[in-house]
């Protein structure tokens, strides 16, 4: 045999053999690409968890401005399916890089939040992959190209009277939300807080890829991303 010349096989069930060992090994690159891509365990969902025993009224003045604080996160969760069957577990992608503040006013016992603005830094997203995390880049979010998302309040919260005892109490914000480059005005629910001297806000909003001009970021025809996403935030505030 001349050197270097590759040994091909001679008989049918040689021909056989081959081609089921390329098979097997071009599985192992893809299922392996999905493992790469997919995950194992994924964070759990943002929640507002009440701490143990008696909630604590608020602290000093509530009315003033509060920013965004340490360990406030925002993020997506997308669930990914492996050709036909579930993958072991969501997508999810965070980031600390947030800016913004709420206002808050009160006349008498009412407290009302007349006014918020908060800009993520999506470009700074990480998960559980790096590579997932390159694909977002150019793929779904494209953060390349829309590095930041916004939201700003367009309509005054009024708090429950319940707020002020420490009570986790549930509101809406309403006003524009702008991600890839699209602005639609959305409604999302929201857990908020005040609990002694802090603020805290846990929320999220799902939607079709395609309301924000988006596709899903489908790795070939092995990793099939389901059409609908969520971005989902933890807000902790500050005093100013």
């Amino acid at each position: 045999m001349r050197p270097g010349r590759p040994h091909l096989p001679h008989s049918r069930r040689g021909w056989l053999l081959s081609g089921l060992g390329a098979g097997v090994v071009a599985v192992g690159l893809a299922y392996g690409g999905f493992a790469v891509l997919a995950g194992g365990s994924s964070p759990a969902p943002l929640a507002l968890k009440p701490g143990s025993g008696t909630p604590q009224p608020v602290t000093g003045h509530v009315a003033g401005t509060w920013t965004v604080g340490p360990g406030s996160v925002a993020g997506y969760r997308v669930h990914e399916k492996l050709a036909i069957l579930p993958a072991p577990s969501d997508a999810v992608g965070r980031t600390s890089q947030i800016t913004g503040s709420a206002t808050l006013v009160n006349s008498g016992s009412t407290h009302t939040i007349t006014a918020a603005s908060f800009t993520v830094q999506v470009s700074t997203l990480a998960s559980d992959r790096p590579m997932r995390d390159q694909r977002v880049h150019t793929l779904g979010l494209q953060t390349d190209t829309y590095p930041t998302a916004t939201f700003r309040l367009a309509q005054p919260i009024t708090l429950p009277a319940a707020a002020t005892g420490g009570q986790v109490v549930e509101v809406t914000a309403t006003g524009p939300l702008t991600m890839h480059g699209v602005t639609r005005t959305e409604a999302i629910p929201l857990s908020l807080q005040l609990s002694g001297s802090t603020f805290e806000v846990v929320g999220s909003i799902s939607f079709p890829w395609s309301e924000f001009g988006m596709s899903a970021p489908n790795f070939g025809d092995f990793v099939i991303v389901d059409n609908t996403a969520t971005m989902e935030l933890d807000l902790k505030l500050v005093r100013s």
